[in-house]
């Protein structure tokens, strides 16, 4: 079995345009003669490799604490496109995937609304993406609007650098926070070693 890590580091990550950034504070450290080493950290709840509850977008959507475990783990099909996706694209699409779509596109992975609507009348549980948002900045309200009507779970900011097209099991779990749109996951992909 070969475990790809698919998260971003928390520490020092890229942000979305006009969100705090993650800081990272030594109340002590083993360095400063300290007995022992304490960090507290602040970070936006869509920060790095994270889960977009249908809440972000959706007052009547679940918050991530509501979600079934069973959304964040399981098999999926990570897919490279380039630009964003139709609905068009995703119809053709969609019989060759799983009902959890990892979209790897070197961080320009997007899906439209019309694409949203297509994956919202799938049994597909759950999108992710390779870039910070798994909307285009002309149509991110309402594609994300549409994926939360449907319960579906977004997972944002991917590291996919390496990884094939293909069949994997995804394990993606949130923080476990309740109450909240977003939080961030660790990420990892499960891929079958070939022969023997």
């Amino acid at each position: 079995m070969i475990i790809h890590d698919i998260s971003r580091d928390l520490n020092g990550c890229e942000v979305y345009p006009g969100d705090p950034e993650t800081k990272i504070h030594f109340v002590k450290h083993l360095d400063k003669g300290d007995p022992y080493t304490l960090s507290v950290f602040g970070t936006c709840s869509h920060a790095a490799t994270h889960i977009d509850a249908p809440s972000h977008f959706y007052p009547e959507g679940y918050t991530l604490d509501q979600l079934p475990l069973s959304v964040f783990y399981g098999k999926c099909t990570v897919v490279s496109i380039n630009g964003v996706l139709t609905g068009e694209d995703m119809e053709k699409l969609l019989p060759y995937c799983k009902n959890k779509i990892l979209l790897h596109g070197k961080g320009k992975a997007f899906i439209s609304s019309s694409a949203a609507i297509v994956l919202a009348e799938s049994n597909v549980v759950l999108v992710g993406t390779d870039a910070l948002s798994i909307a285009p900045d002309f149509d991110e309200e309402k594609t994300h609007l549409e994926l939360a009507k449907s319960s579906i779970a977004v997972l944002e900011g991917l590291d996919l650098e390496g990884i094939e097209d293909g069949e994997y099991v995804l394990s993606a779990f949130p923080i476990k926070i309740s109450q909240v749109e977003a939080a961030p996951c660790r990420a990892v992909l499960f891929q079958q070693e070939k022969g023997f």
